[in-house]
């Protein structure tokens, strides 16, 4: 059997086959072996060309279990969003970064979306400087061709600071509006003489990275510094700035959202859901423009009604489901969207495109023709027993696994791995996600009582 005629470059093929091998998403590629979800992409792209290109605002919480692909599916808008020329901005919650925190994590939160800010040109991260360094350029390329001003006139500089300022004009009104200005126009004086000491200072005060407001006053004449409590608010800055610019929004994507879920002490957790609720309403009640937010859960951290979001009744009204929404019958306008398995034949197709880029990638004329595909999954089914479901995560691996013996080692075949008794499929149980004594985040600051907090 021959391959089918690809148009993907080495570093693609190279990139997807490197990542789905040790089962994480890859940050390239991804249309390629995109099956299925169409439903779920067509509501959140919605959302992007309508609330948030628009002025307003959208909130989703994408509900799935470890490896169906709520990661898959994020990253896979994250990519459309940069093609529609949004901001975008990614970021996995963890012990050390939440939404609030008492040692600062809702601050290093913070940090991480910004060093991951990518646009379209610079789809890989680090992406605020190259904005503001493209933005001032535009506008200076307005000055001259618009009002026949040569960088060398006198009189250049300031109408291109009127620029900046109209620009930036409405965003004064906001939250830190005027401190965010001063920054904005301090960061523009230093391009202008020159002085990257001052670019310099206003990059650090954008990126949260000044400890105290003495420090922050001496660099650059402001008042207040972005903190554990109101970076948040400067997300919502950020994303009416990017739009005056000339974007069209911005859109973040904030992931493993079960390192909520497992924080031992109850009060941090709820000072972290009550944050979430903050953000919902805003999104929800037009408080925020031109922002997308997208988080990626997993159904226990959601569902649990003793330390889950539903623990906290303000958003298990907000997120729960009406009655009348049962299997086969969905409501996609609730910001939570619910991953369903993908039905066989998605998985046959995703298994498919993913022999033919393997073969591109390694360079060789594949022998797995699609009754091989239906047997593997057929082979699976069998032995997993019927009342477990393979997750994509878990196909992939073990799919990739048999094409790399394989294609490594010639007197191996497809049938004498599928036939032979060592297959075992890797089973779905096994979700390190889940929580357990172990697996309990425990703030050091805040002691964790003594009797731990986990179903029997």
């Amino acid at each position: 059997m021959t391959t089918k005629p690809l148009k993907i470059t080495k570093k693609i093929t190279t990139a997807l086959m490197t990542s789905l091998s040790a089962g994480v998403t890859p940050r390239i590629g991804l249309e390629h072996i995109a099956v299925g979800r169409e439903a779920e992409i067509s509501v959140l792209l919605a959302d992007l060309d309508g609330a948030v290109a628009d002025g307003g605002a959208s909130f989703r919480i994408i509900s799935g279990r470890y490896g169906s692909g709520k990661s898959f599916l994020c990253q896979l808008i994250r990519n459309y969003a940069l093609q529609r020329n949004f901001v975008v901005m990614d970021a996995d919650l963890s012990p050390t970064h939440r939404l609030t925190g008492s040692n600062g994590q809702g601050l290093n939160l913070y940090r991480e979306l910004l060093k991951n800010m990518a646009t379209k040109t610079r789809p890989d991260g680090s992406a605020f400087t190259a904005i503001l360094e493209r933005w001032i350029s535009d506008l200076q390329k307005k000055v001259v061709d618009q009002d026949g001003l040569k960088p060398t006139d006198a009189k250049f500089s300031r109408a291109v600071e009127k620029r900046i300022e109209a620009a930036i004009d409405e965003i004064e009104e906001m939250i830190h509006g005027f401190d965010f200005k001063m920054v904005i126009s301090a960061y523009w004086r230093g391009y202008q003489e020159a002085n990257d000491t001052l670019k310099e200072a206003a990059i650090r005060w954008l990126r949260g990275e000044y400890s105290t407001k003495r420090e922050a006053g001496a660099a650059l004449g402001v008042k207040v510094i972005i903190e554990d409590d109101s970076w948040y608010d400067y997300l919502k800055l950020l994303a009416r700035f990017v739009n005056d610019i000339g974007y069209k929004g911005l859109v973040v994507f904030i992931d493993e959202a079960v390192n909520l879920y497992k924080i031992s002490n109850s009060v941090a957790r709820n000072n972290n859901y009550e944050r979430l609720l903050t953000i919902f309403n805003d999104t929800m009640q037009g408080k925020a423009k031109y922002l997308g937010i997208i988080f990626g859960a997993t159904p226990q951290m959601i569902e649990d009604t003793r330390r889950g979001l539903f623990s906290y009744e303000a958003l298990q009204t907000r997120l729960q489901e009406s009655r009348f929404v049962r299997d086969g019958l969905r409501d996609l306008s609730s910001p939570l969207i619910r991953l369903e398995v993908l039905q066989p034949t998605e998985l046959f197709v995703l298994l498919s495109n993913i022999r033919d880029i393997h073969a591109q990638n390694y360079g060789y004329q594949t022998m797995i023709s699609d009754k091989n595909i239906e047997q593997f999954l057929r082979e699976v089914h069998k032995r997993l027993g019927a009342d477990q479901l393979m997750t994509p995560r878990e196909a992939v691996r073990d799919f990739i696994s048999i094409l790399n013996l394989i294609q490594q080692n010639a007197h191996v075949t497809f049938e004498n791995i599928i036939g032979g008794s060592n297959f075992v499929p890797s089973r779905p149980d096994a979700d390190p996600e889940s929580l357990t004594p172990e697996t309990e985040i425990i703030d050091e600051d805040r002691p964790a009582s003594p009797y731990k907090s986990f179903d029997i």
